[in-house]
């Protein structure tokens, strides 16, 4: 049996967040089936694991820092050179739970999502305070528990009883009267989630109505489960006794439960997960209410986010603003999408935008009057670095998963992306060399859910673009695939970027700052102007020929590259066609495709 660490040190974070992330892979199906509330979108689940996943790779790189002797920079979210020596040993507890906390906000989905993020932030900012006296045992545990429930109910804007904010209370109420170790003490938490989780459908009429518990409480009761077994080595079974919890509401054939399944809790009864299929269909609450979720990343100060959070209390519900120290994970339901962008724009820089319609055709509803949608037989599912190319490949039918420079996707996140295509057949473009592993294991995860799914390995949003342009549904699965196949290969990719350091590369030594052309993923070219460095790569890629060139320009590009670019090509290569497109913030300041 491994080692049970004693207190709460690094290690034991790294532990739990493992512990946890495999629980909600268990149980994600079935949280996601007994998801009704606020929305019956069957996503809860899916979304808690999701936020999980970042964390678990935050604090993964912290420890990888570690070993080859880097630090891991929190505010972003990457590998830092320097500042440790090699084999620098074990990062601190503050090191792992800041990496945590803030993992789980920039990786943050749905309502559920967001507030298990506040809640892990919570308990950081207790774990890792300097202090005289190291929270690290169970006390600290026990303060930490409480500050993670307060911090959670402060960033709703309206707490709603029944659900994972009457949990998280209830688990902290029961650790504050618990003496003794941190196993102690997640023992406790654990029951009073339990309880507290049973009582549920007493308190929402949505969950009573569908004979349901609520699935974001259920969610953090596997997460709090795993921190018992933590601090134990012993995974939680049904508790005994007085503490043994039932919930058995609306009428016998929905048959809710608490046993001692995944996490300590099972859903018995009728339908999937529990779930009587007559009945989640129409226990939909706020029926006619917000067509939209709204969710972003925003970089802004604090006065800017409450007024944010005014605003956006007007235009919509199911509001949740988390975070701090001048990043936030916004969240909110609104029938306008467009002017709940419009209010992070005001009050600084949203990214990582995503929106979601809560259609009659959404993938999850069922019942009268919302029949499931029917799966497409055919969809292309594609990474993209930029807002300007995310809309690009949707114009073009594709579903996108957005990469924010320096935080490249999970695995979950594009079978995700997969399961919101809702098709039988799907291609696969990561764009990306360093996203093939990733890739592969979300293929093969959609496989196992039943989709015929073709990983075309484009290393480029180039070479995506490409394959895009001669995909054609209606041709058979095979050839449509060597086509896009062939598309993407026959496609050389560039791009112009600003060295961050110092570096040995192949055309040289480059110093921080200097403008790099990469060619086919090598330097080829260091300069220190960007649209000369620009013009000498695309000489070198039309050297050998080319029928098409490609330019995505970043946020930062010069305003006249593209003409310049243009005129060259013009002006220099006969019969060489040039397509121009913005990609936003893609973090290299060009990208050039040439066919």
């Amino acid at each position: 049996m491994p080692q049970v660490p004693q207190t709460f040190d690094a290690l034991a974070v790294r532990t739990w967040c493992g512990l946890s992330l495999e629980a909600l892979g268990r149980a994600r199906e079935e949280i996601d089936a007994i998801n009704v509330y606020p929305v019956a979108d069957g996503d809860t689940g899916t979304n808690l694991y999701l936020t999980l996943e970042s964390a678990t790779a935050a604090v993964e790189a912290v420890f990888a820092g570690h070993e080859v002797g880097a630090g891991y920079d929190v505010d972003e979210g990457r590998e830092a050179g320097g500042g440790r020596e090699a084999g620098g040993g074990e990062p601190t507890l503050a090191d792992a739970v800041r990496a945590m906390a803030h993992g789980a906000l920039i990786g943050a989905r749905g309502n559920s999502g967001t507030i298990l993020a506040q809640l892990l932030r919570g308990m950081a900012q207790v774990l890792a305070a300097d202090s005289e006296t190291a929270h690290t045992g169970g006390p600290g545990l026990r303060l930490a528990l409480r500050q993670a429930a307060d911090s959670a109910r402060q960033a709703v804007a309206h707490p709603v009883e029944g659900t994972v904010l009457t949990v998280a209370s209830a688990a902290a109420d029961a650790a504050t009267g618990a003496e003794g170790d941190c196993g102690t003490v997640a023992r406790a938490a654990y029951a009073g989630a339990r309880a507290a989780l049973a009582a549920t459908p007493g308190q929402l009429a949505a969950l009573r109505q569908a004979g349901v518990v609520d699935a974001g409480g259920r969610g953090l009761v596997v997460v709090l489960a795993a921190l018992v077994e933590t601090f134990t080595g012993e995974r939680p079974r049904a508790l005994a006794g007085a503490a043994e919890v039932h919930a058995r509401v609306a009428d016998a054939s929905t048959g809710v439960s608490i046993g001692g399944g995944i996490g300590g809790v099972d859903i018995v009864g009728a339908g999937i997960g529990g779930v009587h299929p007559d009945v989640c269909g129409d226990a939909v609450p706020q029926e006619g209410g917000p067509a939209f979720e709204v969710i972003y990343l925003l970089e802004a100060d604090d006065e800017a986010v409450a007024r944010l959070r005014d605003r956006l209390d007007r235009l919509g519900n199911s509001l949740v603003v988390v975070g701090g120290d001048g990043l936030w994970n916004v969240h909110v339901h609104v029938d306008d999408a467009g002017a709940a962008v419009e209010a992070g724009v005001e009050a600084g820089r949203p990214y990582r935008i995503r929106i979601t319609h809560f259609g009659l055709g959404d993938v999850h509803t069922g019942g009268p009057g919302r029949p499931p949608r029917e799966r497409a037989q055919r969809a292309v599912v594609a990474v993209v670095p930029g807002e300007g190319l995310a809309e690009l490949y949707a114009e073009a039918g594709a579903t996108t998963v957005l990469a924010r420079p320096g935080e490249p996707p999970a695995s979950g996140e594009l079978v995700e992306a997969v399961r919101r295509a809702h098709a039988r057949e799907v291609v696969l473009l990561p764009n990306d060399a360093e996203l093939r592993h990733t890739a592969a294991a979300a293929a093969e995860q959609a496989r196992v859910d039943g989709v015929r799914v073709a990983l075309i390995p484009t290393r480029s949003a180039v070479q995506g673009i490409a394959a895009l342009a001669v995909h054609e549904p209606e041709r058979r699965f095979d050839e449509d695939v060597v086509a896009m196949t062939s598309a993407a290969g026959a496609t050389r990719y560039a791009e112009v970027a600003v060295a961050e350091r110092q570096s040995w590369t192949m055309a040289g030594i480059c110093q921080a700052g200097d403008v790099l052309g990469l060619i086919d993923g090598d330097v080829a070219v260091i300069g220190s102007d960007i649209t000369v460095t620009a013009e000498a790569v695309l000489d070198r890629m039309l050297s050998a020929g080319g029928e098409m060139v490609t330019l995505v320009l970043g946020d930062e590009a010069p305003e006249t590259i593209a003409d310049r670019l243009e005129s060259r090509v013009r002006e220099g290569y006969l019969a060489v066609d040039t397509v121009v497109y913005r990609g936003g913030r893609q973090g290299a300041l060009l990208l050039i495709g040439v066919e």
